[in-house]
């Protein structure tokens, strides 16, 4: 199993390295300055990254401790044409996931919506969700986070806007895929997200999911290639000031989910329009905890962490205000 992260080097210029275990040495893949132009290679070539990347391995190295403490690590899968590259994702995944999300609505409208949609799909999920091969399960739920420019390097400040009610971490995994020459999805592997949304403004109305995850999220530190284990297992926390104000425990792989990935998948890609020869994907698959369903309430400069050793390093990004100005629309 390998592990991918891209970086600046010294010199300000981009790189692809690769990561051994837990060593603190990264190794730099040469004549490759993304994973997405590595990944084209391995298509055309009809190798795999690992083996592609595994062949570009030169001497020079880089010591991962000063790329985390100098902020140089970049999302580990970008586009060069960052609206180009799909952000989105889907809910009410993981075995236990709903009742965070059921719980925000029967708050915010009453006990009398005990049989919230959250609950009523989740069971869907649960019954319908992991089909036998050759036949398609029940649909997902499904929404639009963004597009590449939405997406904060590791390391790096989560804005959250003026507007917002809130901002709170959603720790979840990312499937990062590249649509090839002939339209067909293919799959480069998996890294951890911070799919960071406002779960206050969801709560007002479920109408208003869309509006709630129309946020920056932060993906990595790195990719993961090959399958994904059934059982992953980590933790989540909110740290104030380097003070713990809450940790949770991270569940996720498929033994933990209500839904096959392979069937979020065929859910997403079926549609014409995210099969463009060029694109790239990140589709976040749900998260199984939040610490807004533990009674906690964010803060700017409250710092998020995503510690799963199956995924490497941690994913780190601490939550800043960040100003917004009136738009004004003129007629032409």
């Amino acid at each position: 199993m390998m592990r991918l992260i891209q970086f600046l080097n010294d010199a300000g210029t981009r790189c692809v390295g690769a990561i051994n275990g837990d060593e603190a040495t990264v190794r730099v893949i040469d004549g490759y300055s993304s994973v997405y132009a590595l990944a084209e290679a391995a298509i055309g070539r009809g190798a795999s990254i690992a083996v592609t990347a595994r062949g570009a391995i030169g001497t020079g190295t880089a010591d991962y401790d000063t790329l985390v403490a100098e902020r140089r690590l970049l999302p580990p899968v970008d586009h060069p044409e960052p609206a180009r590259f799909w952000i989105t994702g889907t809910g009410l995944t993981h075995l236990g996931s709903a009742e965070a999300r059921d719980k925000m609505h029967i708050e915010q409208n009453g006990p009398e919506e005990a049989m919230t949609d959250s609950m009523r799909i989740f069971r869907m999920g649960l019954t319908g969700g992991k089909p036998a091969p050759g036949e398609i399960g029940v649909q997902p739920e499904w929404f639009f986070k963004g597009v590449g420019t939405c997406v904060v390097p590791p390391e790096h400040p989560l804005p959250m806007p003026d507007f917002a009610l809130a901002g709170g971490e959603e720790a979840e995994i990312v499937g990062l895929y590249l649509i090839d020459a002939e339209g067909n999805p293919r799959r480069l592997g998996y890294a951890l997200g911070n799919e960071f949304s406002d779960q206050v403004t969801e709560a007002l109305n479920f109408l208003y999911l869309a509006h709630s995850k129309l946020r920056a999220c932060s993906i990595g530190p790195e990719l993961r290639l090959g399958e994904l284990p059934g059982d992953i297992r980590g933790k989540v926390r909110v740290l104030r000031e380097d003070a713990l104000v809450w940790e949770g425990d991270f569940f996720s792989g498929e033994d933990n989910m209500s839904h096959a990935i392979r069937n979020l998948e065929h859910y997403h890609f079926r549609y014409p329009m995210f099969r463009r020869p060029g694109d790239l994907h990140a589709y976040f698959f749900g998260a199984a905890i939040l610490s807004c369903a533990h009674g906690v309430k964010t803060k700017p400069g409250d710092r998020f962490e995503i510690d799963v050793p199956e995924f490497g390093r941690p994913l780190r990004n601490q939550m800043e205000q960040a100003a917004t100005a009136p738009v004004v629309v003129s007629a032409l």
